[in-house]
């Protein structure tokens, strides 16, 4: 009896044993087999998190971010021990103690899927199979990828410790509200750095990994709170916070920027721009786009945050005038939907969702604003983020008798007299607070719009190229295309210098005459007949004066005699072109360029012909600190030098290419200094140091431009439709961006200072007429009087006449204007004859300088 007693034992351990042999067995070739082709977890040693690229002002204060995944990297060390606690708490609280698996929790999370018959299926994940899963393996839930997971987890525990696997998870794991990892969540929901938050804050982050896509503090305010209560729970179990503690914690509030509890840090931040967003075009060119949205990079840029909200302001300022000198209400084009306007919440959530430009904050902030009533003369208004008072705020009539409303099929209606002319139920409009000059006190709302005409503006140092302030248009937020350095557009005479350029340094002097007389010219598509603006023309005139009153057909004879070979030669290396067609209507500007290079070449005279290369980024440092981009190259041989005088600055050398000859550089600047003290820009442009510039206005003015510098700075603007086409009759680069300039450079020349251009070696003055071009004693005096800079060594010879080889009439009168209609016949170079006049006087020089 015994015996079968023990037999039946025997046989029962029997196969005991050999099931649990073979269980045993089959476990560990399912981990062989999974095991074979698993991804090397060694990777996660030299692991790089893609990370926020964040950029600098000049004074080190953030101005702008980007990044596909927003994340903030924080090594482990510096991540606060109630911050690893609470996600320990919440997601593994055994993480110290196992392996890289629970196999308690495994087992607990298989009962209870059991028992609810696949219903209830929790997690049961370590915090190590989580960073398997979410940097070497997909998310979906199945068993082979759970099998997976065990097997890295148990290996990477090898390799790692425990504190450079909870560093991984807490700066890759995804929180919700675009923020990866606990240091871009602490920003995103408090405000907040890591050591400065609470426990109930830490544990608010630690209930995210749940589902962060459904942990909204706000849509799901009591599910956050119930998970947040329960996270503080178990730190309270697990003795990470006291029982008191706990329950005072749990007694408050759910508090985050999404309910309005905080600040966003968004707010610290000032709108995007036209400046930052070109910093990211540019990077993302030079080292790729990936690497720019995740590479954690450090840029510090050039700009000055005040120059260049006087510099946005400015081109506002000039593109409002121009628009409402047309007269045109356009509004936003933007309406609400009549029955939201009952309810004043459902408004203004509405008109919170309508795309229009929020950044505008020309002589006061510009507000998005809706029409709630149209009444006999005035208009009520609902406007985003001001509360109404208990009168309410209204547009009134004679707020819109300045314009005609512009019709859907593109009519216009009659002169506004109320505001109902203009304005309608339901539509969005902007506005801002009229108030006084005097004391800033309140008048009445008044109505903006977004012009339609469009322009740029930039402004940098002519020794470094470093570009202070760029406005690519009126709002960003309205337009994100940058008219500074994408838009194409005739340059017309502002492209004048580079012709001028190439003569003198092809032998020619300020005082050269060259003939203004009429042209024909024979292309392909007929007979061209250029002209200068005032239909007139000047006879034998100095190429000075050429310059200062802008003469197109001084122009065209002086780049015929130049060559057209010469003169784009001078436009490729100055950077304004990179191939330049050789037409003789080229030398007018008729050839697209952009803003950008226009101002980097003119930069070229001011500094007195040395080649710098426009930027707008300082340095650029990746995550780890080290410069990988360094603008100025220049050497500094004593900036360690501690013996250096207080009021003496160290000696930097320059190692910049010429493009120019000094002495050419500097009478061209003379030449241009002309332009704005009685040329085509004196009207608009009066500061109190010396500057040189150039006007430029195309055919049928569809672009008007205005480029000038000092020996500091230089500064460009240009105006015009997106779509080109006519401003109107007089618009032209003088009265429209000369304001532009002016207003710009007051402030800046304030800040940065400025003085006489420098006055190369190797030449001499002489005294000429600047009409006629004849020499003048050396004390003469008057205002047709000039001292021209010529080189040493080379006499000047005048009295030669340059015509560029187009014929010209016999005795022209020097410099004598010609009617329009009547005067003297001439012979032009087709043989064919044209009228000049004969009574004119030196004080009716008109401005011409338009192509």
């Amino acid at each position: 009896m015994l015996r079968a007693i023990l037999s039946f034992f025997g046989t029962i351990f029997t196969f005991v044993t050999m099931g649990l042999a073979v269980v045993a067995l089959s476990i560990g070739a399912v981990f062989w087999i999974y095991g074979r082709e698993l991804p090397s977890h060694e990777s996660l040693a030299q692991y790089k998190p893609p990370t926020i690229s964040r950029i600098y002002s000049g004074e080190g204060q953030i101005i702008d971010e980007f990044a596909k995944e927003r994340r903030l990297f924080v090594p482990a060390d510096e991540i606060p021990d109630l911050v690893k606690q609470a996600f320990i708490s919440a997601e593994d609280k055994n993480f110290y103690h196992h392996s890289g698996y629970d196999a308690r929790g495994i087992a607990a999370a298989g009962v209870e899927a059991i028992q609810s018959r696949g219903r209830d299926v929790r997690g049961a994940s370590t915090i190590t199979q989580q960073v398997m899963k979410n940097f070497l393996l997909s998310g979906d839930r199945k068993i082979e990828r759970k099998i997976k997971e065990i097997i890295l987890a148990t290996r990477v525990e090898e390799t790692l410790s425990k504190d450079q696997i909870l560093e991984l998870y807490l700066n890759e794991i995804f929180l919700g509200q675009n923020s990866y990892g606990v240091a871009a969540a602490a920003q995103t929901y408090f405000n907040k750095s890591l050591s400065d938050l609470e426990p109930h804050e830490a544990a608010t982050l630690a209930s995210m990994p749940k589902a962060p896509g459904k942990f909204h503090p706000v849509r799901n305010y009591d599910r956050v709170l119930s998970r947040r209560n329960f996270v503080l729970k178990e730190m309270s179990e697990n003795e990470y916070i006291t029982v008191a503690t706990y329950e005072s914690e749990a007694a408050k509030p759910l508090r985050s920027v999404q309910n309005g509890d905080f600040d966003s840090f968004r707010s610290t931040l000032p709108s995007r721009d036209y400046f930052t967003d070109e910093i990211r075009r540019q990077l993302s060119q030079d080292f790729g786009e990936d690497e720019f949205f995740s590479g954690g990079m450090t840029v510090r840029a050039t700009v000055d945050p005040e120059m260049q909200k006087i510099a946005a302001h400015a081109l506002q300022r000039a593109l409002e005038k121009y628009d409402r000198s047309l007269g045109l209400w356009r509004g936003t084009r933007e309406s609400l939907p009549l029955e939201v306007l009952d309810d004043e919440a459902t408004w203004r959530e509405a008109l919170a969702s309508v795309d229009v430009p929020r950044d505008v904050d020309l002589e006061g902030r510009w507000y998005p604003a809706v029409v709630l009533e149209v009444g006999k003369n005035d208009a009520r208004i609902g406007i985003e983020g001001v509360e109404d008072d208990a009168d309410g705020h209204f547009i009134p009539a004679k707020d819109a008798q300045w314009a005609r409303k512009v019709l859907s099929d593109g009519s216009r209606g009659k002169k506004a007299t109320v505001a109902g002319d203009l304005l309608e139920k339901g539509d969005v409009v902007l506005v801002r607070r009229m108030t006084q000059d005097d004391d800033g006190s309140f008048i009445r709302w008044t109505l903006r719009q977004v012009p339609e005409v469009q322009g740029g503006f930039m402004a940098m140092d002519v020794n470094t190229g470093r570009v202070i302030a760029m406005q690519g248009g009126f709002s960003y937020q309205d337009s994100v295309f940058n008219r500074a350095t994408q838009a194409k557009r005739q340059p017309g005479s502002s492209f004048k210098p580079f012709v001028y350029a190439s003569a003198l340094d092809s032998g020619y002097s300020p005082a050269t005459i060259v003939i203004d007389a009429p042209i024909e010219i024979n292309t392909p598509q007929g007979v061209w007949r250029p002209r200068n603006s005032s239909n007139k023309f000047y006879g034998p005139t100095p190429m000075r004066t050429g310059i200062e009153f802008s003469r197109n057909l001084m122009t065209i004879r002086l780049a015929q005699e130049v060559g057209m070979d010469v003169v784009a030669d001078y436009a490729e290396r100055f950077g304004v072109y990179e191939n330049m067609g050789q037409f003789l209507a080229n030398s007018l500007g008729s050839e697209e360029t952009t803003l950008f290079k226009m101002v980097a070449a003119y930069a070229m005279f001011g500094n007195g012909g040395e080649r710098v290369e426009p930027t707008l980024v300082d340095r650029v440092q990746d995550r780890y600190g080290e410069t990988i981009y360094r603008h100025d190259q220049r050497d500094c041989t004593d900036c360690d030098n501690p013996a250096i005088a207080e009021d003496r600055s160290p000696r930097i050398l320059s190692n910049r290419e010429r493009v120019m000859d000094g002495i050419t550089a500097y009478q061209l600047t003379s030449m241009m200094q002309g332009v704005v003290n009685r040329g085509t820009a004196s009207s608009a442009i009066d500061l109190p140091v010396p500057v040189a510039g150039k006007t430029g206005t195309t055919n049928e003015a569809k672009d008007v431009w205005f480029v000038g510098f000092t020996n500091t700075l230089v500064a460009g603007c240009y105006i015009g439709y997106d779509r080109p086409r006519p401003l109107g009759r007089g618009t032209y680069g003088g009265n429209t961006c000369g304001p532009v300039f002016q207003e710009f450079m007051e402030e800046a020349i304030a800040k940065y200072g400025s003085g006489k251009f420098r006055v190369p070696p190797g030449g001499h003055f002489i005294k000429i007429d600047r009409f006629s071009g004849a020499r003048l004693a050396n004390d003469a005096s008057g205002a047709n009087v000039v001292a021209e800079y010529f080189r040493d060594g080379e006499e000047p010879i005048f009295g030669i006449t340059y015509d560029g080889g187009f014929a010209m009439g016999a005795n022209l009168p020097l410099v004598k204007e010609v009617e329009a209609y009547g005067g003297r016949e001439v012979t032009t170079s087709s043989g064919k004859k044209a009228v000049v006049g004969p009574k004119a006087d030196f004080g009716t020089l008109s401005s011409g300088g338009l192509y």
